[in-house]
This record gives structure tokens, C-alpha cells and sequence, in this order.
């Protein structure tokens, strides 16, 4: 039998929980909201496929450069440019890569981990620029045909092809682990295409001579480019505008959150991420005044983090928890 002086403490020990009201459980516990490090990100756990599909690339460049200036084709040469994208921006995600593995500082508390975000965004402004030009070059070459050797096009498409399929296997199962990773994807995805394309234009040059299949299949490439290179652009973009991550929804936490015993309101909540992987929340959360009487705010600081953890797979987060009064004098600006 509960007493009329019962406290939140022994109230929650008569009870056997600390969790949701309605009957819904606390969730899974996984630590304090720390409980995943920042030394190794996303794209750091799949470094062996980077390296793996950076050495393809590197080898296709040099290939169909060659064959670029040897057949005349624009094709090629906007594959190899492409084909540069994808090198440099596998070499940019690698280099973030090792650099988030580095420890925090006083002066960068979240260590290097940013880096990836910023290797994308750089790939994807690099990626539209080639679009742009490949557009552009392709219909000048449309006005002004130039001569094309379909034989020797078809030749160094062929093997750039075949050391684009080998990326391709290579970045496929890890594509959805972070941003860096679907751009080198995506990137080796529009250029196997754009191989393909090469390939049936310089056959159609072949069989008909029609000399202006080169830029046709070269402004495609480019349009195939620059759609996905915006989209890449705009999913960095909100990274680090700090927008708050697409699969939370800040109103369904703040429901999960004041459905928790003795919490009253919820205010100040903010949710960002930091990389690929690792998003961040902050809240002021407002308690019962006896929880902090009688000590029980520590109990609760735990079942708010189970929540986030449990149900949104937030666990990196900060709480203030804070008396009903408390609200009266902070910064009316915040949500």
C-alpha cells in the first residue's frame, strides 16, 4: 500500500520501473548516451573497399585518357574525368577517414569526425562541375562535329568497363553506410553507365557513321551527373547546416520524453549529426521538484537516455534536467 507521503524514489521501487507511463517500456539500455565512440566512423570501417576501388579507378583514368586522345572521342574523355571524380573523391574519403580516426581535443570535441561531410560536399561540387562541362562540350560538338575512330573508342570503353564493374562490386553492399560511401557509389554507378554509353555510341559511329552519337552520349552522361551530384551536395549540406536528421522526428521524441514518469515538459530540444552515423540531441527536460529533493534525479537522467537510446538510437546525448521554476528566467528563443 502507497503512502499520501510517498516519494518519486519509492514510488518508482514499489512500482519495479523507471519507465514510460501507458505501459511502454523504457527501452533498451545502452549506456548513458555515450555509448558509441568517435574514434572509428562509417566510412573508417569500410577503408579496405575505398582502397580497393580507388586503385580501379586510378587504373581506368589512365586508360581512357589514353584512349581519349587516340580515338578523338568526347565520350572518353568525359568517363575520364568523371572517372578523376571518383579517384579524388575516394581519396578525400579515405583521407577523412583516417583523419576521424584521431582522438578528441579540448579544441575539437568531436575529433576529426566532420571530415567525411566535408569530403562529400567537396565530391559532390567536383562531380557537378564535371556535369556542367560535359554538358556544355557536348553540345558545342554537336554544332561543330569532330572526327571520331569508333575501333579504338570501343577498345579502351571495353576496359574501362570492366575496371568500372569491379568498383562497383566493391562499393555496392556498403552504399547505404554513409555519405562518402554513397557518393563513391553513386560516382562509379553513373560511370560504369557512362562506359556502356561509350560503347554503343562508338558502335553506332562504326555501323553508321554518324559522328554526332559521341556528344549525344556525352551530354546523357552529364545529365545523369549532375542530378545525383546535387543530391549529394544538398544531403551534405544538411549535415553541416546542422539541420536535424531526416529519420528523427522531434515531436515523437518530445512525446516519448514527457510520457516518462515524473517529467513534466520538454524544451531546448535540438538534434544534429555529426557524421555518418553518429547523431547528437540536447534537451532541457523539467522534473517533479521532489526528484531533486530526495535524490532521484539521477534515476531519472538514466530513463531519459534509455529512451533516446532505445527507441530513436540516439546515444550520444545531453540532458539538463531542471525544477518546473527554472523555465522562467532562460532565453525565450529556443524550442
Amino acid at each position: 500500500m502507497s503512502g499520501a507521503g510517498e516519494t518519486p524514489r519509492e514510488r518508482d521501487e514499489r512500482r519495479g520501473t523507471h519507465g514510460h507511463r501507458r505501459g511502454q517500456g523504457p527501452g533498451h539500455r545502452r549506456g548513458q548516451g555515450h555509448g558509441r565512440g568517435h574514434g572509428v566512423t562509417a566510412t573508417g570501417r569500410h577503408r579496405g573497399v575505398l582502397a580497393g576501388a580507388l586503385a580501379a579507378a586510378a587504373g581506368i583514368f589512365v586508360v581512357e585518357i589514353v584512349g581519349a586522345f587516340v580515338s578523338g572521342s568526347l565520350a572518353l574523355l568525359a568517363d575520364a574525368g568523371h572517372v578523376l571524380a571518383d579517384a579524388g573523391g575516394v581519396a578525400l574519403a579515405l583521407g577523412a577517414a583516417v583523419l576521424a580516426t584521431r582522438p578528441p581535443t579540448h579544441r575539437r570535441t568531436f575529433g576529426w569526425a566532420r571530415a567525411e561531410v566535408l569530403a562529400a560536399a567537396i565530391n559532390g561540387l567536383v562531380l557537378a562541375g564535371i556535369g556542367v562541362f560535359v554538358v556544355v562540350e557536348g553540345i558545342r560538338r554537336l554544332i561543330e562535329p569532330t572526327a571520331i575512330h569508333p575501333g579504338q573508342m570501343a577498345v579502351f570503353a571495353a576496359i574501362g568497363l570492366v575496371g568500372n564493374l569491379v568498383g562497383f562490386g566493391l562499393l555496392f553492399r556498403s552504399r547505404h553506410a554513409s555519405l562518402n560511401l554513397r557518393g563513391a557509389f553513386l560516382e562509379v554507378a553513373t560511370d560504369t553507365a557512362a562506359s556502356v554509353g561509350v560503347l554503343v555510341a562508338a558502335g553506332i559511329i562504326a555501323l553508321t557513321g554518324f559522328v554526332r552519337a559521341d556528344p549525344l552520349i556525352s551530354i546523357t552522361i552529364g545529365l545523369v551527373i549532375l542530378p545525383r551530384a546535387l543530391r549529394l551536395l544538398r544531403d551534405a549540406g544538411h549535415v553541416l547546416l546542422e539541420a536535424t536528421p531526416e529519420n528523427l522526428d522531434l515531436e515523437d521524441v518530445r512525446r516519448h520524453i514527457r510520457e516518462l514518469e515524473h517529467v513534466r515538459d520538454v524544451h531546448d530540444l535540438h538534434a544534429y549529426t555529426v557524421t555518418s552515423g553518429l547523431p547528437v540531441l540536447t534537451a532541457h527536460v523539467v522534473i517533479d521538484d521532489e526528484c531533486f529533493r530526495d535524490g532521484h534525479a539521477p534515476q531519472m537522467l538514466d530513463a531519459v537516455q534509455r529512451c533516446l537510446a532505445g527507441h530513436f538510437d540516439v546515444e550520444h546525448s545531453t540532458i539538463q534536467l531542471e525544477p518546473a521554476g527554472h523555465t522562467d528566467h532562460e532565453h525565450p528563443a529556443h524550442a
